[in-house]
């Protein structure tokens, strides 16, 4: 009877582990399984290979590349495909150089001299922005005669417009297709895709093993790495067309072709010049690099200068690549936010088409000047201006060099011994069957099955390289600057984030930060520390710690307002806030901020090749200057590509939250 009386137990209600707190601990248990194994089997299955040894591959891409040259007079590919591109590329600008860089075999000067281009340019400037803009072309434009680099500066403009006008004409009409036609966009996603992770140093290997070194080569990759940004803009700004104002026309009776004209592009115009501006940027950011093939203008002189590391002379041509970009970047800028249209409608029409014909024939005098009058045609001066801030930066960087020696190899130390060694012992020493599992683990927690083929695909290809320990020497450099990046990007971006006078302070200097090359970020670190690993990644973290830092501004900025008024009434602290409620609340931000700075670190990483990072990025310059070392360079060229596609699909995975469903599976 009291066991009647006795009420049935009830099993306690089962406690799930949170999604969050699990990821977390597999994250953990990873790394914990990591390092043990790989301190337990160091040494063993590493894989190393000396700077001048071969494997099979790289002789076999070597003998790819003798055929290469062999046939590259009598296979009907490059006669009739490869030769004529190479020709035409050549000839298009061999006739910009001639125009506004160095004379031809009938005239010592150029066709346009220094004062034309000056005011051609200005003109240009003043019709699609405004006066304030057209005089900082002049100002800029004009200093770049100062510096002594007029010729370099215009062989480097030269080549940009050479491949901007290309890109262009390719990626606009690609970008509207892409628009207009989803299925056609779904095609070209994962072309652009690969072709925007790929860093820019990849590009420069294959080309030149078809187009040979030169300008046609050096026009032929700032093309491909030019046209994504054109081709997706324009893609976007199509889109972005609302789909009323199109079938308003086409019920007027107007064909899929004059809704287009009519509608669709002049309300896209705006944003198809933001995608102009991107094409430019990105063009001047891979011509300067293209200088390693030879390419004329001003990244040759910063190569040359860094090769002897003369640091005056660097930076003397490094002020002229980011005194170029700003023009480049200013100009376009204001012509996508039209400010002349809105300043020409406050003048009225009569005095906007007086500074048109006023300004017209003033350039046209001046065009005269530069074609009959040497002063005018070759610019002035043995450039002593840029002789003397090549001098004064080579004696700031001795007596800084000289003050603080102590506190930079301290850092260098710290950074090195602290960070780097035991990055680079632990990637490069573990076996690389231990260090590939934990990477297909990584993506079974991100992304599972598929993104695990997908890793597994990336290890196995990196062996087939036979350069696995150069890229772990790579990925090690990479990781380390990486942290840095993210540690920078969650701290300023809180910052600027929850503070709107920091954001007004910041954001422009990170967007200027942007718009600068590569090759500039390596001159000032290479003064102050030497050609070292640390150079590379103290240049690889201030190259992508802007992208990351907006990223993450732009995500504490998204935290919904109810969110946070209900932490501050429930009494949270400042710290408590960002802890327990904004960076919760943004994560998916973190991840990307991840994802875009590994992408930006790795890319120059590679470029730290040439300063004493070693790695890849040290074997493709290899494969430039030595015959032998070529197929070696392709290889290693190859391999980048693998690590950025294994880089990207990781973190592209973590950001887009494919491990919480596995959590909430398991």
């Amino acid at each position: 009877m009291s066991a009647l009386l006795t009420p049935p137990k009830v099993a306690a209600p089962r406690v799930k582990r949170p999604i969050k707190s699990r990821m977390s601990l597999y994250l953990a248990t990873i790394g914990a399984l990591y390092i043990a194994f790989g301190l337990l089997l160091r040494g063993f299955a590493t894989l190393p290979l000396d700077r001048s040894s071969l494997t099979g591959f790289h002789d076999w891409l070597n003998a790819l590349s003798e055929w290469i040259d062999r046939s590259r007079n009598s296979n009907p590919v490059f006669l009739y495909v490869i030769n004529v591109i190479r020709s035409f590329i050549n000839g298009f600008v061999a006739f910009l150089r001639s125009a506004i860089s160095q004379g031809s075999s009938l005239r010592a000067a150029p066709e346009i001299g220094w004062l034309g281009v000056i005011a051609i340019a200005a003109l240009i400037v003043l019709l699609v922005a405004n006066v304030r803009i057209a005089l900082l072309t002049v100002a800029g434009l004009t200093f770049l005669g100062l510096l002594g680099f007029w010729q370099e500066s215009m062989d480097t403009l030269a080549l940009t417009l050479a491949a901007v006008v290309l890109s262009l004409i390719i990626g606009i009409p690609l970008g509207i297709c892409a628009g207009l036609y989803p299925r056609f966009e779904k095609f070209l996603t994962p072309v652009l895709d690969f072709a925007q992770v790929m860093p820019t140093f990849v590009y420069l290997t294959p080309v030149t093993l078809f187009f040979l070194i030169g300008p046609a080569s050096a026009t032929i990759v700032t093309l491909i790495y030019a046209i994504p940004p054109a081709l997706r803009i324009t893609a976007v700004a199509i889109k972005e067309v609302p789909w009323a104002s199109v079938e308003a026309a086409a019920s007027m009776g107007s064909t899929r072709i004059q809704a287009l004209r009519k509608v669709q592009l002049p309300q896209a115009k705006r944003t198809i010049v933001v995608g102009i501006n991107q094409t430019i940027m990105a063009a001047l950011s891979m011509v300067t690099i293209a200088a390693l093939i030879d390419a004329p203008g001003l990244g040759r002189v910063v190569v040359r200068a860094l090769e002897s590391l003369d640091v005056g002379r660097s930076f003397q041509a490094g002020l002229g690549i980011v005194i170029l970009a700003v023009v480049l970047d200013r100009s376009t800028t204001a012509a996508a936010d039209k400010v002349s249209k809105e300043n020409y409608v406050a003048m009225g029409r009569a005095t906007k088409r007086a500074l048109i014909v006023g300004g017209s024939l003033f350039t046209l005098a001046l065009l005269y000047i530069s074609r009959t009058y040497l002063w005018a045609s070759t610019f002035p001066g043995s450039g002593s201006v840029g002789h003397s801030i090549a001098v004064f930066a080579d004696h700031a960087v001795k007596w800084f060099q000289l003050h603080f020696v102590n506190y930079t190899n301290a850092l260098t130390d710290g950074v090195t011994y602290g960070l780097i060694n035991p990055m680079q012992s632990l990637l490069v020493e573990s076996p690389w069957f231990i260090t590939g599992a934990a990477l297909v683990a990584l993506g079974a927690i991100f992304g599972g099955s598929r993104l695990i083929v997908v890793v597994v695909f990336c290890v196995l290809a990196l062996v087939g390289t036979g350069l696995w320990s150069d890229a772990m020497v790579t990925l090690a450099s990479t990781l380390v600057a990486s942290i840095i990046t993210v540690a920078l990007g969650i701290i300023v971006g809180v910052w600027i984030g929850r503070d709107r006078r920091a954001d007004r302070v910041i954001r422009p200097l990170l967007d200027a930060g942007q718009v600068l090359p590569a090759f500039v970020y390596l001159v000032p670190f290479l003064g102050f520390f030497g050609a070292t690993r640390f150079t590379a990644i103290l240049a690889a973290v201030v190259y992508a710690a802007p992208a990351a830092i907006k990223l993450m501004a732009d995500g504490i900025k998204g935290v919904p307002a109810s969110i946070t008024e209900a932490a501050t009434a429930a009494g949270s602290s400042t710290w408590q806030m960002i802890v327990k409620v904004q960076l919760p609340s943004a994560r998916r931000a973190l991840a990307l901020a991840t994802n875009q700075g590994l992408i930006y670190v790795l890319a120059m990483i590679v470029v730290g090749g040439l300063v004493g990072a070693g790695g890849l990025g040290y074997l493709v310059v290899a494969g430039f200057s030595q015959e032998n070392l070529k197929g070696k360079g392709l290889a290693a060229g190859l391999a980048i590509v693998i690590l950025g596609i294994l880089l990207d699909r990781l973190t592209q995975a973590a950001a887009n939250n494919r491990g919480a469903t596995l959590g909430a599976r398991a």
